[in-house]
């Protein structure tokens, strides 16, 4: 389907997108619309997609569902486990919101769908909605915007220091090939702290194209951490935009992992916009067959004393194709930054590629900064030196790559997570178990 059928469709049927989507969701709906109108999806011409093609995915007639109607097929299992998490868990399933288990939050968190929470908590989603996306000028951003029905609301008032983690489900369940537009957004109060872990999943045989938008504050002294993990199948389309506004002396941690999909785009975005922000972002890729990975990255420092550290590592197999894009940018008030950007990478295969694009705009003078890439195949030497001591190749190089992405996985701060990740890894590595096993979805 091209940009003229999602615009008949968009003109067609606004008053159910409307009707469907609240009145703070449709505020802006109509200038995202126009503003996508004009930039239409972007191809390989567009400079920060030029090796992410898209265009066979978006030829595909997918259907949406603008009228928010139940479309799950069959007892679709409601578990994602992670032995020990003890987790609030909730569900995007397509592009709805559901909740399926009841767990008592502590006093003042608000946890539910954004639909609900535009009609009963309409002054807070009014100050923070579509804050970071309006500024956007990313072609899927804009058309979650004008399509966009629901998500994952989470409110947590200043203080409360949380627990257990939010567990995010986004579930990929649809009779026909689909097409799910969702919107979450995440506020994190003054000297609060929070976990979000997001699993992305799909069941059946149906082409899939998520788009999924990801607004979070972080206000002045908050912690947030948020993980986010893709096990989803080679007829998988996943395009996420994580947006991030870091207040004074907040400190977030984010690391996204995909162990195994079809065609996987992540934009993100974070904004240090107050003195002493701490930024610890990493990610981890393990790509075979025929997937795509990119990791789009844009850290933006735009106050003094503020530190950020960047990890990206990939392990590409067969004819896989990884993309780094990372930029990191010092504004002029940015004075006494820290800030460090590193992509390392392995190809298995000559039929593997990576394309990698570290980027530095400095635009203040005491700065210590620094970025890199490497790219190479497993360490030959140190593969001879094992099996010298008795380790079988095929053992020697799990090891090394094992080795390769602990330190990703070691900035996994829940310790279930930590544990059920390490499992996921050694499984896919060794190519007996692609997706989550203990995840009645994935199977």
């Amino acid at each position: 389907m091209n940009e003229q059928n999602y615009i008949e469709l968009y003109e067609n049927h606004k008053e159910d997108i409307c009707k469907h989507g609240d009145d703070l969701l449709n505020e802006h709906r109509e200038d995202f619309f126009q503003r996508w109108r004009k930039t239409g999806f972007p191809n390989t011409q567009t400079e920060l997609y030029r090796h992410c093609d898209l265009n066979k995915q978006l030829a595909i007639d997918y259907g949406l569902n603008l009228k928010q109607i139940n479309m799950t097929q069959g007892n679709v299992p409601f578990q994602c486990a992670v032995p020990g998490i003890q987790s609030h868990l909730c569900f995007v399933i397509n592009d709805t919101f559901v909740s399926t288990q009841e767990s008592e939050l502590p006093e003042g968190v608000i946890l539910c769908s954004l639909r609900k929470a535009t009609q009963q908590y309409p002054d807070i989603v009014k100050a923070y909605l579509t804050q970071l996306t309006k500024g956007s000028d990313d072609a899927f951003a804009l058309f979650n915007g004008a399509f966009a029905q629901d998500g994952l609301f989470l409110y947590v008032p200043d203080n409360v220091q949380m627990e257990r983690p939010i567990q995010l489900v986004n579930l990929m369940n649809a009779p026909i090939d689909f097409m799910a537009n969702s919107h979450n957004l995440i506020v994190v109060g003054k000297n609060a702290k929070a976990q979000l872990v997001v699993c992305d999943h799909i069941t059946g045989s149906k082409q899939y194209f998520s788009n999924r938008v990801t607004e979070v504050f972080v206000q002045e002294g908050a912690q947030y951490e948020h993980y986010k993990l893709e096990s989803t199948g080679k007829n998988n389309t996943n395009v996420c935009a994580l947006m991030v506004n870091q207040e004074k002396d907040s400190s977030f941690l984010g690391n996204i992992i995909t162990l195994h999909n079809g065609t996987t785009r992540n934009n993100i975005d974070i904004n240090l916009m107050g003195k002493g922000c701490n930024t610890n972002l990493c990610g981890m890729v393990i790509g075979d067959g025929h997937q795509t990975i990119d990791n789009t990255t844009r850290i933006v420092h735009k106050e003094s004393d503020c530190n950020s550290n960047e990890l990206f590592k990939y392990i590409l197999n067969e004819q896989s194709t990884g993309v780094f894009n990372g930029m990191l940018k010092v504004m002029p008030d940015a004075q006494k930054t820290a800030a460090n950007q590193t992509n390392r990478n392995i190809l298995l295969t000559e039929t593997a590629h990576i394309h990698t694009q570290p980027q530095l705009e400095i635009y203040a003078d005491d700065v210590k900064c620094s970025h890199g890439a490497t790219t190479g195949q497993l360490d030959e030497q140190a593969l001879f030196y094992m099996q010298q001591r008795g380790i079988a190749q095929k053992e020697a190089k799990l090891l090394l790559m094992t080795a390769f992405v602990n330190d990703v996985i070691d900035n996994i701060h829940i310790s279930s997570l930590q544990d059920k990740i390490r499992l996921l890894v050694d499984k896919r590595l060794r190519g007996e178990e692609n997706k989550c096993q203990t995840c009645k979805a994935c199977h």
